[in-house]
């Protein structure tokens, strides 16, 4: 049973993420789920920013991994840097035709193909208070849970059914 439609309804893909966004954020949902990370699109943080990407690994390590499809979708994005303060590693993650010198240094770097994706370069360590990392794991939870609530209604089946 599908669990999330990929109908026009659905919250997590709205219009904003273009056809190349998506590609790039299935092969990363593929790469992170082989690695053991739940993942979650589309989180809003407590500043108010929407991450693309939120990963919690089996240790608890919070990752945001922003995704870029081309030089101009990073140049007039200028918000990437509030995302450090809310995860332990802060990733980019594009596709092949984005030249990957574009992205900084002080970040970490993932290549999608729509089928997986492989890290480039891995990000540095920046531990989160214990209180950031609360509040971020509650509202990671509370998020997914949501989110699998909207799901089961959207099927429209009820206990009657079989």
């Amino acid at each position: 049973m599908t669990l999330v439609s990929i109908a026009n309804d659905n919250p997590l893909i709205d219009g904003r993420q273009s056809a190349r966004a998506m590609m790039v954020r299935r092969g990363l949902q593929i790469l992170l789920d082989e690695m053991r990370h739940a993942t979650l699109p589309e989180l809003v943080l407590a500043n108010g920013r929407r991450a693309d990407l939120v990963t919690v690994s089996e240790k608890g390590e919070i990752w945001i991994i922003e995704i870029k499809t081309s030089i101009e979708d990073f140049r007039v994005d200028c918000k990437w840097p509030d995302y450090r303060a809310y995860c332990d590693r802060l990733f980019f993650a594009t596709h092949r035709e984005v030249p990957l010198d574009i992205f900084p240094e002080e970040c970490g770097l993932l290549l999608s193909d729509g089928y997986g994706a492989h890290l480039m370069r891995d990000a540095p360590d920046h531990r989160l208070a214990p209180a950031t990392r609360k509040s971020l794991m509650l509202n990671f939870s509370r998020a997914a849970a949501r989110r699998l609530l909207m799901a089961e209604w959207a099927t429209g089946r009820n206990f009657d059914e079989a």
